[in-house]
């Protein structure tokens, strides 16, 4: 086969790592990709909106599977296209992929389907807004309904913060369009996970759990980031409670969006917390996240996941095993200062032929570039460090000393991944 990512950071680097050794596998491209993923696939410069380019080159050089990364190009359409031009994509359609494109579409699901998620209401009116948080008091959180790159989301607990939030939003329009709209929900506690599938239209099969960790900062302090780290399985997620999340959060999504004439294909990833009355959907995500295919992606390295996205589009999962490894693993980001405000590029990076031979361990490219024969960051978010072990223990031991290989002075990254699930009553 011959396939086509499209992405350019840890998440893409990390799909083309897990897909390089299938049989299936004749030639691999990556738009845009990065240095890590020209050591396994061709790059190709075409940026991931650019759409008709992605459907000239898929035809041009006879793609058979476009397998996507992020969600703006699903959003977008690039599924709508590629299905007009012959070619699967890997992923849902524009109306599917509303599903995290649009939160409020994303609540109707959950009420469509009996999906268990917080409390929430929907404003276009600040003051309507206002007045609600007036009523009902804090803590709350306030999002965006659209797209926003992680910025779109404030967890207020004092009235100021709520009111404040919202007036960025509808007020001052700071995120734009994707901001005109707003969701305030119920604040639920508890520990956050993800679930990931691989859906078919109809049905959907595990591929696994994850933790990450938001926080810029140790202890989780700080400002919300992309993500810092990663680890799965997650703490107090056993792989049977996995398996009933995908019935209570995954099929019956699937099911609403079949019954719309809108089947989803492609990977759904469910955000929960796991409170005290049960576990409750954050959000969807119509992609894997990152930094948690890192750690994810790992773990099936016994699993052809080419044939895997390729029956998904073909619409016969049933025929396929997914066979995840009895380790953990864990992953630690090694960020630009600054990161996730202002930061500098250009730094020079060395030491990761060293680091990659740390035992069980890979290196993963998100922000880099090559310069005069060198690797250099050109990101916030610049590499995922990663190991896997036989226990979570093992697996973060072995991804800090490869982290502590790498040579980059102009970076940072947190030293506490996985040690809250290292706790005493934590298991992983």
């Amino acid at each position: 086969m011959r396939v086509l990512i499209v992405g350019g950071g840890g998440r893409e680097h990390a799909l083309a790592w897990a897909i390089s050794g299938s049989a299936l596998l004749t030639k691999l491209y990556v738009a845009p990709g990065n240095p890590g993923t020209a050591t396994m696939a061709e790059n190709v410069a075409i940026g991931i909106l650019d759409i008709p380019a992605l459907v000239d080159f898929a035809r041009a050089r006879t793609i058979d599977l476009v397998i996507p990364g992020p969600e703006a190009p699903l959003v977008a359409g690039l599924t709508n296209a590629m299905a007009a031009a012959g070619i699967h994509c890997c992923g849902p359609t524009a109306e599917a992929a509303r599903l995290e494109g649009s939160k409020a579409f994303a609540k109707q699901i959950c009420t469509e389907a009996g999906i268990p998620t917080a409390l929430w209401e929907e404003f276009s009116v600040a003051e309507d807004a206002l007045a609600f948080i007036g009523r009902r008091g804090v803590p709350a959180v306030i999002k965006a309904d659209g797209l926003a790159a992680g910025k779109g989301v404030t967890v207020a607990h004092t009235r100021q913060a709520a009111e404040d939030a919202i007036n960025a939003l509808l007020t001052e329009q700071r995120l734009g369009e994707a901001g005109a709209k707003i969701l305030i929900e119920a604040c639920l506690t508890g520990q956050e996970v993800s679930l990931f599938a691989l859906c078919d239209g109809t049905d959907a099969i595990l591929l696994g759990a994850a933790q990450d960790y938001k926080r810029a900062g140790e202890d989780n302090s700080g400002p919300n980031t992309g993500g810092m780290g990663a680890i799965s399985p997650p703490p107090n997620f056993p792989v049977e409670a996995q398996f009933a999340a995908l019935d209570l959060f995954i099929r019956p999504a699937l099911r609403a969006l079949a019954a719309r004439g809108t089947p989803f294909t492609g990977i759904l990833f469910a955000g929960l917390m796991l409170t005290a009355e049960g576990p409750m959907l954050i959000e969807y995500n119509v992609r894997l996240g990152d930094p948690e295919t890192q750690v994810l992606l790992p773990r099936l390295a016994q699993t052809d996941l080419l044939a895997a996205f390729a029956a998904a589009c073909d619409g016969s999962l049933g025929a396929v095993g997914i066979r995840p490894l009895d380790l953990a693993c864990a992953g630690v980001v090694m960020a630009a200062r600054g990161y996730p405000g202002d930061y500098a590029t250009g730094a020079a990076i060395g030491g990761l032929e060293r680091a990659a031979e740390t035992p069980h361990a890979a290196i993963f490219h998100a922000g880099t570039d090559m310069r005069d024969g060198r690797v250099v960051s050109a990101g916030g978010r610049v590499l995922t460090v990663v190991a896997t072990g036989p226990t979570l223990a093992s697996a973060v031991a072995s991804a800090y000393a490869a982290a502590h290989a790498v040579e980059f002075p102009g970076g940072f990254f947190r030293t506490d991944i996985g040690a809250d699930a290292l706790l005493p009553g934590a298991t992983a």
